[in-house]
C-alpha cells in the first residue's frame, strides 16, 4: 500500500474541488495514483470532469505568429511571472515564434536548432537569456496551421504584448469567403475556444484513451444505479455521446449565444455570404496546461496540522 502524503492530498483536493476525507480516501483506494483517485472521485460523484487549466502551473509566454495562409503557436516556460514580463524575454518569444513560422520547425527540438537572427542557434540564444536573466526558461512545444486558400485568424486573451499572452489560439478558416468575412468570423471562433477549451476539432479526433477513460467512469456510474443491464449500457453509451458533444469543437454551443452549435454558425457564415467556409483546423496553447502543480512544503504543513 503506497504512504497517502499531505501532498497527494493537497494536489488531488487542487485538481477535483472533493473535500479532504474523500481526497484521501480516493487516494487510498487508488494506491496513491492521482489520475485514477480522481477517476473514483468522478465515478462516485464527487468531483466535477478535471480541467486542464487546474493543473496549469508554469510561467512564461505563449506566442502566436501569422504571415498568409500560415500560422504558428509557441510555448516559453519561465520560472516566474516577472521574466514573462521582461522585455528581453518577450522578444525572445517573439522572435522565436517568427524563426517557427518561417522554418515550419514541427516541434520545439527542431526549433531550438535552428538559426537565431541574433546570431547562433535558438537553444544557444535560450542558454544566453538564462544567464543573463538568471532565471530557468525552456522552449516547450510548437504548433502550425495552414490553409490553401482562406484566412488564419490569431487571437491572445488578456495579451502581454501583441501576439503575446498565457493563452494562444489560431483559427484555420479553408474557403473563397472575402476577408471581411472570414476575419471575423474567426475572431469569434477563436474567442470561442478560449473560453470553451475543446480537446478535438470534432467527436471522431477525441482521443480514444480519454473516451474508454470516460467511458469506465460511466459505468461505474451507471452500474450503481441497479437497473437491467440493457439499461445501464444504454445509459454508458449516452455519457460518452455527451462527453464527445460537449468537448468536439463543431459540436459546443458557441459561447456568443449558447445555443449554436459551433458547425452551424460557420455554415450559416458560409450561406450568407454565399461562399465556402471550412473551420479545417484549430490550435490552443494554455500556458502551462499538462505540468503538473507543485505543492509547496508550507501546503504541505498545513494539510498536515489539520490531521490528513
Amino acid at each position: 500500500m503506497a504512504e497517502i502524503t499531505a501532498a497527494a492530498v493537497k494536489e488531488l483536493r487542487d485538481r477535483s474541488g472533493a473535500g479532504m476525507m474523500d481526497c484521501k480516501k480516493a487516494l487510498t483506494e487508488a494506491n496513491g495514483d492521482i489520475e485514477a483517485a480522481t477517476d473514483w472521485l468522478r465515478a462516485k460523484g464527487l468531483a466535477a470532469a478535471q480541467k486542464k487549466s487546474s493543473r496549469t502551473a508554469a510561467e512564461g509566454l505563449v506566442g502566436v505568429a501569422v504571415a498568409g495562409t500560415k500560422g504558428v503557436a509557441v510555448e516559453v516556460n519561465s520560472e516566474t511571472d516577472f521574466v514573462a514580463k521582461n522585455d528581453q524575454f518577450q522578444d525572445f518569444v517573439r522572435t522565436v515564434s517568427a524563426v517557427a513560422l518561417e522554418s515550419g520547425a514541427a516541434d520545439a527540438e527542431a526549433l531550438s536548432a535552428q538559426a537565431h537572427p541574433a546570431g547562433g542557434t535558438v537553444a544557444e540564444k535560450l542558454v544566453a537569456n538564462i544567464a543573463t536573466i538568471g532565471e530557468n526558461q525552456n522552449l516547450r512545444r510548437v504548433a502550425h496551421v495552414e490553409v490553401t486558400e482562406g484566412v488564419v485568424v490569431p487571437y491572445v486573451h488578456n495579451a502581454a504584448a501583441p501576439g503575446l499572452g498565457k493563452i494562444g489560439v489560431l483559427v484555420a478558416l479553408e474557403g473563397n469567403a472575402p476577408a471581411d468575412v472570414l476575419e471575423p468570423l474567426g475572431k469569434q471562433l477563436a474567442m470561442h475556444i478560449a473560453a470553451a477549451f475543446p480537446l478535438a476539432l470534432s467527436a471522431a479526433d477525441i482521443d480514444p484513451v480519454l473516451l474508454e477513460r470516460e467511458r469506465a467512469i460511466a459505468a461505474e456510474k451507471a452500474a450503481e444505479s441497479g437497473k437491467p443491464a440493457e439499461i445501464v449500457a444504454k445509459m454508458v453509451d449516452g455519457a460518452v455521446a455527451k462527453f464527445a458533444k460537449e468537448q468536439a469543437l463543431l459540436s459546443q454551443l458557441f459561447v456568443m449565444d449558447n445555443k449554436t452549435p459551433v458547425a452551424d454558425v460557420v455554415a450559416k457564415a458560409a450561406k450568407d455570404a454565399g461562399a465556402s467556409i471550412t473551420l479545417k483546423s484549430y490550435v490552443r496553447f494554455q500556458l502551462g496546461e499538462g505540468i503538473e502543480k507543485e505543492v509547496s512544503d508550507f501546503a504541505a504543513e498545513v494539510a498536515a496540522a489539520a490531521g490528513v
